[in-house]
């Protein structure tokens, strides 16, 4: 896994996100087993509730193009601070694959890399595994 590749194609992504009402731009790179990386960035609406966070994005072009098999996902914001994924980007990442690297990148490049399981202890499957 090339970890700074993965940075950089999500700080790429970022500068595509829609962060109309926030301004607080997040990009994500999703490396899949097969070796794709699929991109997602924030996509914010006037009803707050209907904001997808890029993390989620990225899953969900994952997918939809056959994808179930996730070995990291980098994450960048515009922040100084270093920007964990937000509960219910955990869990939808979860549902794939609890042993995944989540990279947590600040704007300056900083990162910290850790396990999804340790993000979410105690995470919620219906399924076994």
């Amino acid at each position: 896994m090339d970890v700074k590749k993965l940075i950089e194609e999500a700080r790429k992504a970022k500068e595509k996100a829609y962060a109309e009402y926030s301004k607080f731009k997040v990009g994500a790179a999703l490396l899949t087993k097969s070796g794709k990386i699929f991109t997602g960035v924030n996509v914010e609406n006037a009803s707050y509730g209907l904001t997808v966070c890029a993390e989620r994005v990225a899953v969900f072009k994952a997918v939809s193009e056959g994808e179930r098999e996730f070995l990291a996902i980098a994450v960048v914001s515009d922040s100084q601070e270093i920007t964990p994924p937000c509960g219910a980007c955990r869990q939808v990442l979860f549902e794939f694959s609890e042993d995944m690297d989540v990279i947590m990148a600040n704007k300056d490049g900083k990162y910290e890399i850790m396990k999804l399981k340790d993000l979410m202890p105690k995470g919620f499957k219906l399924r076994g595994g």
